[in-house]
C-alpha cells in the first residue's frame, strides 16, 4: 500500500523536530536515530507521509499548504479515528497529535501504517481486475458503507461530532458560499446546480455517522480476493449527518463507463471499468443492505457531484494561487465544468444514468 514518492519540493518536514517529537511519545528509543521520510503520492488535500525509524513505520498526516484550518482539522479528524476504534475496527489505530505548529509548521498527527490494496484507477488496470471481480469488489466496497452508517456513534464518543438537525440546508449553504470564496473562472451551470439545490433540498431525512469521501482509493482491500477491507482512510471530513448525502458524494465519484471519454479522462475512477454495476444498482443495493428507503435521489446525486466540484475548485484556487506547486492541480478547473455539468444534465433529466 505504500506507493510513496520523494517529498514534493516545498512540502519537507522538519525532521529533527519530528524525531524529537517521537522520542517524546515513547514511539522510539533514540533521538539519533535515522529517520527516512516519504510521501504518497495520492491524494488532493491533506499531506501524508511515511515516516521509517527503528525498523517502524508511522504515517504523518497534516493539513495542505495553503489550506484552511476549518476544512482540514487535524484535532477532529484525530478524535474520530481515537474514538471510533471502539465499534469500527476497519480503520487505522492512532498514536500522537499535537496542535503545536512549531514542529512541522502545522498542526498534524501520527497513526498506524495499514497494509492493503488501494484500488484506484491506475492500480486496477495494473493488475488488470477483470470484469468478474468487480461485483464482489463492490459489494464488499457496499459492505462496510452500510456498516459504518449503522455504527451507534453515540457509545463510542462521537455524539458532539456534529449538528444533525438542519444538516442539508447548512450544507447546500456552506458549499456554496465556499464556491464562490474561490471561483477564478465564471461557470454558469455552477450557477444553476447552486439555485436549483437551493429551491428542491429535502426537509426531512435520517442521520448517522458519515464518512463524506468514501470512494475506492480511500479504502485498502485486505487482499486480491476482494472479500475484506482492511481500512477505510481518509476522515478529514468526517461528521454527523444525512447518509444520503454521504451515498450522494460517493456517487458523484461512481464514473461510469456510458458517462463518455470526456467523463472517463476527466473524472477516472476502476469504476469506468466493466463489471462494475451502475449507480443505479448501487442505490438499489444500498437500499436492501441498509433497510434505508432512497427519497430525492437525484438531489443527493446532484450534491454529491457539486460537492466534488468545490472540492476540485478549492484545490485549484490554491495551485492557482501558487501556494502549492503540485502540477496535478492544473487542470482541476475543466473538472469543476465538466462535474457541474453532470449534475445539470442529471436534473434536467430526472435521473442518475444515462446523462448524455
Amino acid at each position: 500500500m505504500s506507493n510513496t514518492r520523494q517529498v514534493r519540493s516545498g512540502e519537507e518536514l522538519k525532521e529533527a523536530s519530528i524525531k524529537k517529537f517521537l522520542l517524546e511519545n515513547q514511539l522510539i528509543e533514540k533521538e539519533q536515530s535515522e529517520l527516512l521520510v516519504s510521501q504518497f503520492a495520492t491524494g488532493f488535500s491533506n499531506l501524508t507521509y511515511l515516516l521509517e525509524i527503528e525498523n517502524k513505520e508511522y504515517v504523518l498526516r497534516r493539513p495542505p499548504f495553503g489550506g484552511t484550518k476549518r476544512g482540514h482539522d487535524m484535532g477532529r479528524e484525530y478524535k474520530v479515528l481515537f474514538n471510533l476504534k471502539k465499534a469500527f475496527s476497519k480503520i487505522p489505530e492512532v498514536y500522537a497529535y499535537t496542535e503545536e505548529e512549531s514542529i512541522i509548521g502545522a498542526p498534524f498527527y501520527l497513526m498506524e501504517k495499514m497494509e492493503g490494496i488501494i484500488l484506484s484507477a491506475k492500480e486496477a488496470k495494473k493488475r488488470n481486475v477483470s470484469a468478474e471481480e468487480f461485483p464482489i469488489i463492490s459489494d464488499t466496497w457496499l459492505n462496510t458503507f452500510v456498516e459504518l452508517h449503522a455504527v451507534d456513534y453515540a457509545a463510542c464518543g462521537l455524539g458532539d461530532l456534529g449538528r444533525p438537525e438542519g444538516y442539508v440546508e447548512r450544507q447546500v449553504r456552506n458549499w456554496g458560499k465556499q464556491y464562490l470564496k474561490v471561483e477564478i473562472d465564471k461557470v454558469p451551470v455552477a450557477q444553476k446546480v447552486m439555485a436549483w439545490m437551493e429551491e428542491n433540498q429535502p426537509k426531512e431525512y435520517d442521520f448517522s455517522l458519515i464518512h463524506n469521501d468514501y470512494k475506492y482509493d480511500n479504502i485498502a482491500f485486505a487482499n486480491e480476493e476482494w472479500k475484506d477491507i482492511s481500512a477505510v482512510l481518509d476522515w478529514e471530513m468526517c461528521t454527523l449527518g444525512d447518509p444520503m448525502m454521504d451515498l450522494g458524494t460517493s456517487l458523484g465519484y461512481w464514473t461510469m463507463h456510458s458517462d463518455g471519454e470526456m467523463v472517463r479522462q476527466g473524472i477516472p475512477s476502476p469504476t469506468v471499468m466493466l463489471g462494475n454495476p451502475g449507480r443505479s444498482e448501487i442505490v438499489e443495493s444500498y437500499a436492501q443492505k441498509s433497510g434505508r428507503p432512497i427519497n430525492n435521489l437525484v438531489f443527493y446525486y446532484v450534491y454529491g457531484l457539486f460537492k466534488i466540484a468545490v472540492i476540485a475548485q478549492q484545490i485549484y484556487y490554491r495551485y492557482h494561487k501558487g501556494l502549492t506547486t503540485d502540477e496535478r492541480f492544473a487542470k482541476l478547473n475543466m473538472a469543476v465544468t465538466l462535474l457541474c455539468t453532470m449534475a445539470w444534465q442529471a436534473i434536467q433529466k430526472k435521473r442518475i444514468d444515462r446523462l448524455f
